[in-house]
């Protein structure tokens, strides 16, 4: 009882409302935390970054290759963690180096299904994908970073990422107030048509701040063409690793970040939308 005799019972409605803006508080703090490491570590430089992605694809990969042996799949963990965590380093070289690596990480696999009898095909291809979908396609990000010297690297891979983080908050609010038709109900329910097309604008908002810096030699146009196209790579991304959950079974990749699951559930849009990005800038010229 509170004070004059008035009950101090929560009803159900106040305590799912404190629950919700408890499990708000925490998301923020999370991403504000990785936001941040992952923005300083671009900001510290090339080698930097390319170590905190290297980590980034070793945990990713981790969560994939725990996920798929759910679905009764034996990869070779080892094989595929090393590679994930050398594509990022690799890219700091010449191209020969990703060239090479690949060469080792498919005779190293090739190997491994020679003289292990129980290793089945879909084994080694588990653990190829575990590789390539996480490191591989995440060294575009340290490829961004060096492709440009100082200040302008670190403002483009920095822009880049973020046209993708605000796309994901975009779609969200957008769908969340007005969200109407299904997007893909039965591998994503709460995606819709209607946040998909704010998370388009949210980054195109972005991709236009980097034009307006004048840091880069593009126009407006080309700056409207990269924020969609990021974005909707971003969200193929985000619908190939929620297909990856539903078929064997999980809601989130891990557990590592409170309040978003698994390093691979932030880092899903990222590893589609920065290679688009980083090939078109290759394609416009920029780079």
């Amino acid at each position: 009882m509170a004070k004059g005799g008035e009950s101090t019972t929560v009803t159900p409605s106040e305590a799912a409302d404190r629950r919700s803006f408890k499990g708000l508080s925490v998301r923020v703090a999370s991403a504000a935390v990785y936001a941040v490491l992952f923005i300083g570590c671009i900001l510290a430089g090339t080698i930097p970054c390319a170590l905190f992605i290297a980590l980034l694809s070793g945990l990713c990969a981790h969560e994939f290759f725990q996920m798929v042996r759910r679905d009764g799949k034996m990869p070779n963990e080892i094989i595929g963690d090393i590679a994930a965590v050398l594509f990022p380093l690799a890219a700091l070289g010449d191209s020969v180096l990703l060239t090479a690596l690949i060469f080792l990480f498919m005779l190293s696999l090739g190997l491994w299904y020679v003289y292990t009898p129980r290793a089945r095909i879909a084994d080694v291809a588990a653990t190829l994908m575990g590789a390539v979908y996480t490191g591989f396609m995440l060294s575009s990000i340290v490829l961004l970073r060096d492709a440009l010297p100082g200040w302008a690297g670190a403002v483009l891979t920095i822009g880049v990422c973020a046209s993708l983080w605000v796309s994901d908050s975009f779609a969200y609010l957008v769908g969340k107030a007005i969200g109407r038709h299904k997007m893909a109900p039965r591998i994503s329910p709460k995606k819709t048509w209607e946040g998909f097309v704010g998370g388009i604008v949210g980054s195109i908002i972005v991709w236009l701040i980097l034009f307006a810096t004048g840091l880069f030699t593009f126009d407006a146009f080309f700056a409207v063409v990269c924020g969609a196209a990021v974005a909707v790579l971003g969200v193929i991304g985000d619908l190939i690793e929620s297909r990856i959950k539903r078929a064997v079974g999980v809601k989130d990749s891990g557990h590592l970040i409170p309040g978003h699951g698994g390093m691979l559930d932030r880092c899903d849009s990222l590893i589609f939308g920065c290679i688009t990005a980083q090939l078109l800038l290759h394609i416009g010229g920029v780079l």
